[in-house]
């Protein structure tokens, strides 16, 4: 066999190996995305102007998050926390709106001794991702819920499902999110 007849054989075999292995790892990218962000994988793309973009804009909390000092709480911590907790939620009985503005706080609080910085809510929302993208619906839902409190325009039923949602992420970030947010209680 000449030479020209080698390269117009082994030539393609390679491009299709190189198209493959390409394939492949961004499959494998996708499929790493979309178990660390869980339902936002989805939420993100949709928001996107492409996949790819989105896939970059999920790459890139990564890298921040990656670069934050996120560390577990030491067990006085937890407690105290625990007690808050318990302490606001009594509180929703006598003063609903309040118990929600301070869940919201307390929940804010927690994130900022994690080492999550709390410069603003879509930041928050974005760091937040990357380690609790299954509990996040349960934040954005109690933000909601929250924003309509100041206004006074939240029903007691509303406040009450917001103090469910802030529990989720509370319980989640309380473990270190470590595992699956314990059931939300209220």
């Amino acid at each position: 066999m000449s030479t020209g007849t080698l390269l117009a054989i082994i030539i393609p075999i390679v491009v299709v190996i190189a198209l493959a292995a390409v394939a492949v790892s961004l499959l494998m990218r996708r499929r790493h995305l979309r178990e660390r962000f869980g339902p936002e994988y989805e939420r993100t793309v949709e928001g996107s102007d492409s996949r790819l973009a989105a896939e970059r804009e999920l790459r890139e909390r990564e890298r921040r998050h990656d670069s934050l000092d996120i560390k577990p709480l030491p067990p006085v911590s937890r407690d105290r926390y625990t007690r808050e907790w318990t302490s606001v939620q009594e509180e929703f009985v006598d003063r609903p709106e309040d118990a929600v503005h301070d869940a919201d706080r307390l929940v804010t609080s927690l994130m900022h001794e994690r080492g999550y910085p709390t410069e603003g809510y879509e930041q928050q929302m974005k760091d937040l991702s990357v380690e609790h993208g299954s509990t996040l619906e349960h934040y954005r839902a109690a933000h909601e819920v929250e924003s309509l409190s100041t206004r006074k325009q939240a029903t007691t039923e509303q406040l009450r499902g917001a103090m469910v949602h802030y529990r989720a992420l509370f319980d989640e970030l309380l473990s270190d999110g470590g595992g699956r947010a314990q059931p939300a209680r209220s």
